[in-house]
């Protein structure tokens, strides 16, 4: 069925069709396109922060900001921004790319080596857990935890369309691989800030019920 015009700014109707255009025009592609996918899941990794940026935002409104939260609202603002160059990188036309520009429309390398100086600095304040942990101790620890998982989706989208030869720029997969990491930071710096201990995903009343090997239960290569 085709639709009359739309008098709105928003609803352009143009991707009724099913497709999507580049950025720098150029044919449309299906909004299934694999390229789609993986700037859809940038967008959807810049909305998951804004879950955690909101809960910052409610807490210092609240006056309950704890002094271990540090600057980590304008952190993730500026988190949000820079997945924005990603995903602007991811949705450029291939006959642009030679319009990119590192640090607006491309991922540099200054922007990955500022996530590494960020997450080590905050990993050396904080108490490594010793195992595997489970999110929702804290709903801003939850977010960030959320947004974590988001972000190696768009990862692994980033990896096939690197593999397929339509990712422009070299350090784009490494900027993912680096924010997800810091984002398990920000999980446990959250949780820290509010003193609420990390959930461990192993059950401990399951490794007390667990029962001690006998000998008989032994590998014949753990008797010699």
């Amino acid at each position: 069925m085709t639709r009359g015009h739309l008098d709105s700014v928003v609803a352009t109707t143009r991707g009724d069709d099913g497709t999507t255009g580049l950025l720098y025009g150029g044919d449309r592609i299906s909004k299934d396109d694999p390229r789609a996918e993986a700037y859809g899941t940038i967008d959807e990794a810049v909305a998951a922060l804004g879950l955690a940026r909101a809960q910052l935002g409610l807490r210092e409104r609240l006056g309950v900001l704890s002094a271990g939260f540090g600057e980590l609202g304008p952190l993730v603002l500026r988190l949000q921004r820079e997945l924005f160059v990603v995903g602007a990188e991811l949705a450029t036309n291939p006959a642009a790319w030679d319009r990119l520009e590192d640090g607006r429309t491309r991922v540099s390398a200054a922007m990955v080596a500022d996530l590494e100086r960020v997450l080590v600095e905050l990993e050396a304040r904080m108490e490594m857990p010793r195992e595997f942990v489970v999110p929702g101790e804290t709903p801003t620890s939850a977010a960030f935890e959320l947004a974590r998982t988001v972000v190696r989706r768009a990862e692994r989208r980033a990896v096939t369309l690197a593999a397929a030869g339509l990712v422009p720029g070299r350090h784009l997969v490494p900027y993912l691989n680096r924010l997800a990491d810091l984002l398990w930071i920000l999980a446990r710096t959250a949780e820290a800030a509010e003193a609420r201990p990390a959930t461990p995903a192993t059950n401990p009343e399951t490794k007390r019920a667990r029962p001690r090997p006998s000998v008989s239960h032994r590998t014949e290569g753990s008797t010699r």
